[in-house]
């Protein structure tokens, strides 16, 4: 079957440069122009690719709109956002900013339309504006500027500086009468007021059309960047910056693939460590199960989903490898390896993962599971959240990893619906007994990965079993929080430096995520607001509530099972000594 697939959503970059600082100079606008809480929520510091924000516009992952009109916003003009180089459209008309005009605005190099009008900007208008060749529409009306109007805006066909106390100069002699406050000039400033407006929107509309007009012209000479699919050499897949990897390249990084640059093992198959040419480090996943020649065009559609899920938290592709007979992915070297490997195989001398640094840990990693529940369209369900599966950068940072490989694994499975993919011990009961994953399937395994961090132990460890019944984890630690024996839970590798307070908040995070019923288990944005501080005091009395009943009911039914027991014993005593 001949198929073109084009990859319109948003190109992936091969390392956060460019949507970290978009990213960070938009959030510095919103915190400028004093954005109240229930505005520009989905601005989040920690997402740094802008282009899923609110009233932001992106092509090619590059930020091209912003557009917040009258927001009420009482703050001033960021002169950061002079970083964004392909931003060609601006506008914050009918605010209250205050301040002036950055000379950072000049470079915009892209911008066509800035529209500012209806503020109570200050101040003069910079000459570096002057520099913007691209720049169609300014929109200033209606503000408290001052001074003289820069001679080199005079080649912007589409302008309006009225309700100013501009000195206009001879280039804009037109513009002095609307300027004056003599009252029948007055008069012509209420009609600049209308003019100005629809002017205004005309401008916008105007800039918009011009702007597709022209991104369609740039799109005939824009260098596409395609990869030729092995198998079909007529269907070409549009990556954007993605790289495909050749099969060779990848052998030579690893030696062949060879065990000794194993970094670990697991359900979708071995990850080894890798050198390019240029000396860069990677990591490489090699599939399992991929012999399949019919499952590249699925794998393809699964790649781009992982590959525009861009967060702080969550561990980026670099690119990806195709055969026949093989599925790799390629990912940047996380030097100081997973959690699991720094709670649990350290060697001798290295050091030991230290409480503040669990703690965020803990807060890194909700926020990753977060975006990728409510911020990916489609969500991604990762479906075997696990301290392995959680990666440490060179700042010992979380970077969630293998999300959304369940579902490329098992995209290319016809003879079955679903597939339970996972590690016991962090498998949520519902997914286990009808092979329905959800969100809250992650929530339970974060829950265990939050044990797993206070603890140090494993989901699942036999060896408890020469002291207790509880080989899960789970029910072990429920067990010591009922009695109170919080030394016990706690990592010993800690050595007691810890927060007694913090430790016993995680726990109760934890034990909330892990609910059985999933409907009981919070969000990820609940959990993360819960260890932020917010609302964890009140669900876990409710859930403590919940707990006492619930043991309560289980106590009655055992009293009634052990009753049933020694009847049952007594009567075949009875009858055994009768017969005698």
């Amino acid at each position: 079957m001949k198929l073109v697939y084009a990859f319109f959503m948003l190109a992936f970059l091969r390392s956060f440069g460019t949507s970290d600082f978009q990213g960070d100079a938009l959030y510095a606008l919103k915190l400028s122009l004093k954005a109240s809480p229930n505005q520009l929520t989905d601005w989040n510091q920690n997402q740094v690719n802008p282009c899923t924000w609110t009233s932001v516009i992106c092509e090619n992952n590059n930020v091209i709109s912003v557009i917040l009109p009258s927001m009420g916003f009482s703050g001033t003009l960021s002169p950061r956002i002079g970083v964004l180089k392909t931003l060609s459209a601006l506008g914050l008309q009918g605010n209250n900013i205050t301040g002036g005009i950055p000379e950072e605005f000049g470079n915009l190099s892209s911008l066509m339309n800035l529209d500012l009008e209806n503020n109570h900007l200050s101040g003069g208008i910079p000459d570096s504006l002057g520099n913007l060749t691209n720049l169609q529409f300014l929109q200033l009306a209606f503000n408290d500027l001052s001074g003289q109007i820069p001679d080199r805006l005079f080649n912007i066909s589409n302008y309006n500086f009225t309700g100013n106390k501009l000195n206009c100069g001879i280039n804009f002699p037109n513009l002095c009468a609307s300027n004056s406050s003599s009252p029948g000039v007055q008069h012509k400033s209420k009609i600049g007021i209308v003019i100005g407006s629809i002017g205004g929107v005309v401008g916008l509309l105007c800039a918009g059309l011009l702007f597709l007009v022209c991104k369609g012209k740039h799109r005939g000479y824009r260098r596409e960047v395609f990869v030729d699919v092995a198998g079909e050499d007529d269907r070409r897949i549009a990556f954007g910056q993605l790289k495909r990897f050749a099969w060779r390249e990848l052998q030579l990084a690893t030696d062949n693939f060879s065990e000794k640059f194993v970094l670990g093992q697991g359900g979708f198959g071995k990850v080894y460590k890798g050198v390019l040419s240029d000396n860069t480090k990677i990591a490489v996943k090699r599939l399992t199960d991929y012999e399949r020649p019919g499952g590249e065009a699925a794998f393809l559609r699964e790649v781009e989903m992982i590959s525009v899920a861009v967060h702080r938290n969550l561990l980026r592709l670099i690119g990806f490898c195709t055969t026949p007979s093989e599925r790799l992915l390629v990912y940047p070297f996380m030097q100081n390896l997973s959690v699991a490997y720094r709670l649990r195989e350290i060697k001798p001398g290295e050091p030991v993962l230290d409480w503040p640094t669990r703690k965020r840990v803990a807060l890194g990693t909700a926020r990753g599971l977060e975006y990728l529940h409510e911020h990916c369209n489609p969500k991604i369900i990762h479906r075997d959240v696990k301290a392995a599966n959680v990666l440490l950068d060179e700042d010992f940072d979380a970077v969630v990893g293998d999300f959304g490989l369940a579902k490329l694994v098992d995209v290319r499975k016809t003879d079955v619906t679903t597939q339970v993919r996972g590690t016991m011990g962090h498998i949520a009961p519902e997914y286990l007994s009808t092979g329905k994953s959800s969100e809250r399937t992650d929530v339970f395994g974060y829950g265990i990965m939050l044990l797993e961090l206070v603890t140090g132990q494993r989901a699942i460890d036999f060896s408890r079993l020469e002291e207790e019944d509880d080989v899960l984890l789970l029910d072990h630690v429920k067990k010591l929080e009922r009695e109170k024996r919080l030394e016990t839970i706690v990592d010993r590798n800690l050595s007691r430096n810890y927060d007694c307070i913090e430790v016993e908040m995680m726990i109760q995070v934890a034990l909330l995520c892990t609910q059985a019923s999933p409907e009981d288990r919070p969000t990820m944005s609940d959990v993360v607001r819960m260890l932020e501080g917010e609302g964890l005091a009140e669900r876990w009395e409710e859930w403590q509530q919940v707990e006492v009943t619930r043991r309560q009911e289980y106590e009655r039914v055992q009293v009634r099972f052990d009753w049933g027991e020694d009847s049952v014993f007594n009567q075949e005593a009875m009858e055994l000594s009768g017969g005698r």
